[in-house]
């Protein structure tokens, strides 16, 4: 859930310090394919270990560690630029920094009910229908039933204990907010120079949940052991994987980039398993490849 589809801001001026330039040549050494897999690793170990600190906070204040460790990281290290900017850069800003903030506070609470691998299959459904209605290719119509065909198989018709239909509809809407992110963070790299733009959306997105996450986890916020982690967090979920994907975008085709992406909900339900011991049932499995496949389908390159 970074910059799947995001126009690469890196061409007009990267507004890294000193230290963010040498990590950039760091990053230049390793192969783009290889940045890619690093950032999904990152992004769902981040989730991984978001999902241990439920046991200790609810989802709404697990979401506000990662964000503001995010936000103040980012805003550390690219301030975005508030003078001079019109109504319309005010409103894509703004509209950036809500959608982030419903995002990640409706996949966490999917992440509270289902296995993880489940959870990111099912948000997944955002990008791929972005994907597929920007095309006008008929066979992009089997990736849309193979993806339904995914959605039936996880949905909990009666056996599955271990999914519910409230963490389905929560993954749903992230997945609907993931769609919005894509667009918006494409107009957000349109108007902002460099990254200014994620790291204006990710103060927004911030002050959006600070009411409800401070409501809710009250003053275990404040336990240093709970307050490492959530900084973790953040720099997993957020800043470490951003900025690798758009080293990436920088040096790779998009639809490549959109290739290795649709392994992500493979990787979670990896991650799941090893870190988590979240063990799924075949059907599950089963599903999971069937929308993995249609995201990939989708992600072909189509002919000029």
């Amino acid at each position: 859930m970074t910059a799947f589809a995001l126009d690469d801001p890196l061409d007009r001026g990267s507004g890294l310090p000193g230290p963010g330039r040498l990590l950039r040549s760091a990053a230049d050494s390793v192969p783009p394919s290889g940045l890619v897999v690093l950032a999904i690793f990152s992004v769902q170990l981040g989730a991984g270990f978001a999902k241990e600190l439920f046991a200790a906070l609810p989802p709404s204040a697990v979401v506000f560690l990662r964000i503001a460790a995010g936000a103040l990281i980012m805003g550390s290290l690219v301030r975005p630029r508030l003078k001079g900017l019109s109504w319309g850069d005010w409103a894509v800003g703004l509209g950036f920094g809500v959608t982030l903030a419903v995002m990640n506070l409706a996949f966490y609470e999917a992440l509270s009910r289902l296995p993880m691998g489940i959870a990111v299959a099912v948000e997944f459904l955002g990008p791929l229908g972005v994907a597929v209605a920007a095309s006008r290719r008929r066979i992009d119509l089997l990736w849309v039933g193979l993806a339904g065909a995914g959605v039936a198989l996880l949905a909990p018709w009666g056996q599955s204990a271990s999914v519910s239909w409230l963490g389905i509809g929560f993954a749903m809407v992230a997945g609907a907010c993931w769609a919005g992110y894509i667009l918006l963070s494409s107009a957000a790299g349109r108007r902002f120079p460099g990254t200014s733009g994620l790291s204006f959306a990710m103060i927004v997105s911030a002050v959006v949940v600070a009411p409800v996450g401070v409501a809710s986890g009250g003053a275990e916020l404040l336990r240093p052991e709970l307050l490492l982690i959530g900084l973790g967090v953040g720099l997993l979920s957020s800043v470490i994987p951003y900025s690798l994907e758009l080293q990436a975008l920088r040096r790779m085709p998009k639809h490549v980039f959109g290739i290795l992406m649709s392994l992500e909900p493979a990787v979670a339900a990896l991650i799941g398993v090893l870190l988590l011991g979240e063990i799924l049932h075949a059907q599950h499995w089963a599903a999971i490849i069937c929308i993995v496949a249609a995201s990939l389908g989708s992600t072909r390159r189509r002919r000029p």
